[in-house]
């Protein structure tokens, strides 16, 4: 039997979906850009953009269906943690454009090593699909993977920067850096969305270790 909160569930999960999608594709368009020159600065600012204003139509729905609807126990924690993950996605897309920013202020950097690059952001577009697929299904055992590659990508990205402190060349280990330290907050925000997932799940929080408040 249909209840009269389940329209409005079925449409915060379909805004949801949407930001998932459209989180990964500004991810992929954004690090493909800066590893082989692609253009692509105007598409991935409008994906985020959109991706921004459906946060904020999370947050409206939400907060209308509390109002409305004071959901029950199980609903009341997906209608809750769905702000923290959609922000999640909205941080995704943020970073996005922040990499797009990088490949378009630094301009030419084809002279410069970007194989660890490459490793990490493989692991982070991983981590942003599991994340997506984690929420859809709500399979906790995604979880598992979620924390093996931030860890790894943890690890990459302390292991790399003292090299990069000793590079003799400036620009590309500027333009480095600040991609590692972009990549290294999505999959922090990655882990953050997990912990929010696995609430709705099980009802128990977990620690994380990125604060909620901290971009």
């Amino acid at each position: 039997m249909t209840r009269l909160i389940d329209p409005s569930l079925e449409e915060l999960s379909s805004i949801m979906s949407e930001m998932g999608d459209l989180s990964l594709q500004s991810f992929v368009l954004a690090i493909d850009s800066y590893l082989y020159g692609k253009n692509t600065v105007n598409q991935v600012r409008d994906i985020s953009n959109e991706i921004s204003k459906k946060y904020f139509q999370v947050a409206d729905l939400t907060f209308e269906i509390l109002l409305k609807y004071q959901p029950v126990a199980d609903d009341f924690r997906l209608v809750r943690s769905s702000i923290e993950i959609s922000y999640g996605f909205s941080r995704f897309g943020r970073y996005a454009y922040d990499i797009i920013q990088v490949r378009d202020a630094f301009g030419d950097i084809s002279e410069c090593d970007k194989s660890w690059l490459i490793e990490v952001s493989n692991k982070v577009k991983t981590m942003i699909k599991d994340a997506v697929m984690y929420f859809a299904e709500l399979d906790i055992r995604k979880a598992i993977t979620i924390q093996q590659n931030e860890e790894f990508v943890d690890r990459l990205y302390k292991q790399r920067l003292p090299m990069l402190i000793n590079s003799n060349n400036t620009k590309c280990a500027l333009a480095e850096a600040l991609v590692l330290r972009y990549l290294e907050r999505i999959a922090d925000h990655a882990i953050f969305m997990s912990d929010a997932i696995n609430y709705i799940v099980t009802g128990k929080h977990k620690i994380t270790k990125q604060p909620a408040g901290k971009l």
